[in-house]
């Protein structure tokens, strides 16, 4: 709780509400909040501001866009109603999913009651893991995903070889591999007309690139789909709702498997519970997940791989070459 005559700086405010930075700097320049300003002119926040920004907090977890959020702190209900109608419904999956997870815990149970042992890497992860023999330039090593998260990062230094995984990936998974010669729609279908209104109310540009990418994730309604470098042709606006809009998909949706060296669709300071990390090593030793964790093994390396949309456009050319 703020002390009534506290008040912090950006990075404190942001750290006090479980944000980053960036988040908060997004917050202020679509106008949800307004920081007082020292005689320096200094941003600073005090309780009224560190109460809207947990308002602002709150209502992205339900999943609302940055206009939605403006509409409903200006008084307005209907986008908090039918987000909060969202939000229950993909509670209830989570619960459907956890009532699964229970019933698989009692079968292992009963089996090791007989005499059975559970396969250890369905007992660790819940879920059946995708095994594969890892493509050059891993020279077919045995590689194991623990567990396929609603979304996977895939992340990697140039040459580490990423896309020839995302590819192996698709197919050991049975899912669509959405390449960087994907098809470019004058129109969305139907199904994701969804996502493209909400993305484009939190800011995003409607671009043939970007137009591409939801058409490529709706090709496929149940099996995963693996998306080469999802920012490739996008701006900072359209990568930073990229990243929001990623960080509220669950249980229940379409995996995703998103190649990315944008630290803009992927905040560190705020990868969702439950989503995972990929790293692909530049000495081509296995993949292996990391944790987004300040200090955990792998962290600083995938930390460093991620770059500002500006720095990643000045290398795009040698990204699409080198994959």
């Amino acid at each position: 709780m703020t002390h009534p005559d506290q008040v912090l700086s950006p990075a404190e405010a942001a750290r006090a509400c479980g944000i980053s930075a960036k988040a908060l700097r997004l917050y202020e320049q679509r106008g949800l909040i307004a920081p007082v300003r020292s005689a320096n002119g200094w941003r600073h926040y005090g309780p009224g501001q560190m109460a809207r920004i947990r308002e602002i907090v709150a209502l992205r977890a339900l999943g609302l866009s940055l206009a939605q959020i403006a509409a409903v702190l200006s008084g307005e209900s209907h986008d908090l109603d039918e987000a909060l109608a969202e939000h229950q419904t993909r509670l209830e999956g989570n619960l459907a999913s956890l009532r699964d997870a229970i019933e698989r815990v009692r079968v292992w149970r009963n089996d090791l009651s007989q005499g059975r042992i559970p396969d250890l890497a369905d007992l660790a992860t819940g879920q059946p893991a995708v095994s594969l023999a890892l493509p050059w330039p891993w020279n077919g090593e045995a590689f194991l995903m623990k567990r396929l998260a609603p979304v996977t990062y895939l992340v990697g230094p140039l040459g580490s070889g990423k896309t020839r995984l995302a590819m192996a990936l698709a197919n050991a998974l049975g899912g669509t591999f959405v390449g960087l010669d994907r098809i470019e729609p004058g129109e969305v279908p139907v199904a994701a007309m969804r996502d493209l209104d909400w993305l484009l109310d939190d800011g995003a540009t409607d671009s043939p690139a970007l137009r591409a990418v939801l058409t490529g994730m709706v090709l496929e309604k149940e099996r995963p789909v693996v998306i080469d470098l999802l920012e490739d042709g996008m701006d900072e606006a359209t990568q930073l709702a990229l990243g929001g809009w990623l960080r509220r998909r669950g249980a229940g949706d379409t995996p995703l498997v998103v190649m990315t060296r944008s630290s803009a669709v992927l905040d560190l300071d705020a990868v969702s519970a439950g989503h995972a990390i990929l790293y692909c090593p530049p000495n081509h030793s296995v993949p292996f997940e990391v944790l987004a964790v300040a200090g955990s093994p792998g962290y600083e390396s995938v930390s460093n791989c991620l770059g500002t949309p500006e720095a990643r456009a000045r290398t795009a050319g040698m990204v699409a070459r080198m994959g």
